[in-house]
């Protein structure tokens, strides 16, 4: 059985975190600036592989609350082990994994912002927040900042900071709140580059739904198939991609996010994914 630290008086964090696992929500502690814990010195900059998500630590094997998000726990034993220890005594706030409970939040930063879900969305269980509220729905959902002025979503690859339960009953998650993070795709800027169409004539073969589709996918399983050199993999995805994607003008914000999704998955930062897009279109003289 493995050693668990004691219970103390003072000890409010890990308790309400411990009464969230029990109805199920995976938790973890955040540190000053509601900001999650570092990685620690095995796990920095992703060393250890990283850790796709809180049910299939995949590489990482780190006992301690490392990657964030993905480190939120519904282990009782996890919370009060001494790999935790030192986290919930500087914890200043709990957090959860929405996602990972199958709850979205709408996440509403101001008055306009409330004004407005009162007016669009389904009335739900609310949260009051510093600035507004949050809005829970039940069912998950990909995560969007900035979705429209003063509204996030947080759900997958999300945290969301404990503040109490809130009032209301929650309802379902809306078409009108999946909604809200479905953009019009816009193409990626071809280089200025002679295209030379398929011979015969007809459509460039990318703009094929079923071969651009595969492509994607093909790209997408080989980043979260990486068992090492996660940086070098996403790297020369993403070169294959827009190599042989990129400079007809078939390749769309929405196949570069779902990219930036998988790589994320494996433990890659947005910076880390915006820079190696970037180098992989240099590369190409895009």
């Amino acid at each position: 059985m493995p050693h668990l630290i004691p219970m103390r008086r003072d000890s409010r964090h890990l308790t309400a975190a411990l009464h969230l696992t029990a109805a199920g929500v995976p938790v973890l502690p955040l540190r000053a600036g509601k900001l999650p814990f570092g990685n620690c010195p095995d796990c920095a900059d992703n060393a250890c592989g990283g850790r796709p998500n809180m049910k299939t630590p995949g590489q990482c094997v780190c006992p301690r609350p490392c990657h964030g998000w993905a480190a939120a726990t519904t282990d009782p034993a996890a919370l009060r082990s001494p790999a935790w220890a030192e986290a919930w005594r500087q914890a200043h706030a709990v957090a959860y994994h929405p996602g990972g409970a199958r709850l979205t939040i709408v996440d509403l930063d101001n008055t306009d912002a409330i004004t407005w879900a009162r007016k669009t969305l389904p009335a739900t269980r609310t949260v009051a927040t510093t600035r507004g509220e949050h809005w829970i729905y039940l069912g998950a959902m990909q995560s969007a900042n900035a979705v429209r002025p003063g509204v996030d979503i947080k759900s997958a690859m999300a945290y969301a900071r404990w503040l109490g339960p809130g009032t209301g009953t929650m309802t379902a998650l809306p078409d009108a709140v999946r909604a809200l993070v479905v953009k019009e795709p816009s193409p990626v800027r071809p280089a200025a580059l002679t295209v030379s169409m398929p011979t015969g004539g007809g459509e460039c073969l990318h703009r094929t739904p079923a071969y651009l589709e595969r492509g994607i996918i093909m790209a997408e399983q080989r980043i979260t198939e990486a068992r090492s050199a996660v940086h070098a993999t996403v790297y020369r995805t993403f070169l294959a991609v827009l190599s042989a994607h990129g400079r007809c003008g078939c390749l769309t914000d929405t196949h570069m996010q779902r990219l930036f999704a998988a790589a994320q998955a494996k433990g890659e930062s947005p910076r880390h994914c915006t820079d190696a897009w970037t180098n992989a279109r240099t590369s190409l003289g895009m």
